[in-house]
């Protein structure tokens, strides 16, 4: 079944209904086992990060999301696995095969020779496998990744008034802001559902700055929230959360 980053944990079986219901308790459940370390080696990153990038803007109608998972996928194998720096070509693999990676699981088309032929020999197919497998041992195969956007739904639910109009519009905002956050590696510091939490409020301060208190009492009284609060000591689900990101208005 297609990977929705939005619902990770659906399964083809389940009506609607009963994804929501088990869904929202499973995946605060989850995130734990699919969270990023912050000490990961940040140039390794870097360069990973910039390939994926690149390749993004190679390809001018590359889905944004996967992108995104598969940057995710570079980030939780580098939380277990380690990338010698002098070894360019290694990494050039990891972003590549994470991409693959990523393509499949979102059933989405990836020109990966295409992207190959900007620099570099390419690495044929059996090499990119290899990689890939090596990947997936280190995730556990655990390839449905539990990412901010996978709580948006379940936290949008608490803000009022409920006008889909309203509601696209916050949830957009929300997206971009998650989007173009994860370059910034004080991110991997945060659960998924903390940085949803705070890119929804972040989105209701600036465009439904009436709305934003009552929202942001909603959600601080959130029992989920609440029992992130009591495992980190200090954390505060707050709009500054993202101080350096100011977007224009999109549906």
């Amino acid at each position: 079944m297609e990977l929705d980053l939005e619902n990770p944990l659906a399964s083809a079986d389940d009506d609607e209904q009963q994804r929501r219901r088990a869904s929202v308790s499973a995946l605060f459940a989850a995130e734990l086992d699919h969270s990023i370390a912050s000490t990961i080696d940040i140039a390794v990153r870097r360069d990973a990060v910039s390939l994926i990038v690149q390749a993004q803007f190679t390809c001018n109608d590359a889905d944004p999301f996967l992108t995104y998972l598969a940057v995710n996928y570079v980030d939780r194998f580098l939380s277990k696995r380690q990338i010698p720096r002098e070894k360019p070509r290694i990494v050039r693999l990891l972003s590549v095969s994470c991409l693959s990676l990523a393509s499949k699981m979102t059933e989405t088309h990836f020109p990966l020779a295409h992207f190959q032929g900007e620099e570099g020999s390419p690495f044929d197919s059996r090499t990119i496998f290899r990689m890939e497998m090596l990947i997936l041992g280190a995730l556990d195969w655990r390839m449905r990744s539990i990412t901010p956007f996978s709580f948006l739904r379940f936290f949008v639910t608490f803000f009022s008034p409920t006008h889909p109009s309203l509601l696209r519009a916050l949830r957009s905002r929300a997206s971009l802001t998650i989007l173009r956050a994860q370059d910034e590696i004080k991110m991997m510091e945060f659960k998924p559902s903390v940085i949803a939490a705070a890119a929804l409020l972040s989105a209701a301060n600036v465009l439904f700055p009436s709305q934003f208190p009552a929202f942001r009492s909603a959600i601080s009284s959130c029992e989920f929230i609440n029992r992130v609060r009591s495992k980190s000591k200090g954390i505060k689900i707050s709009p500054r959360l993202f101080p350096f990101y100011s977007f224009p208005f999109v549906c």
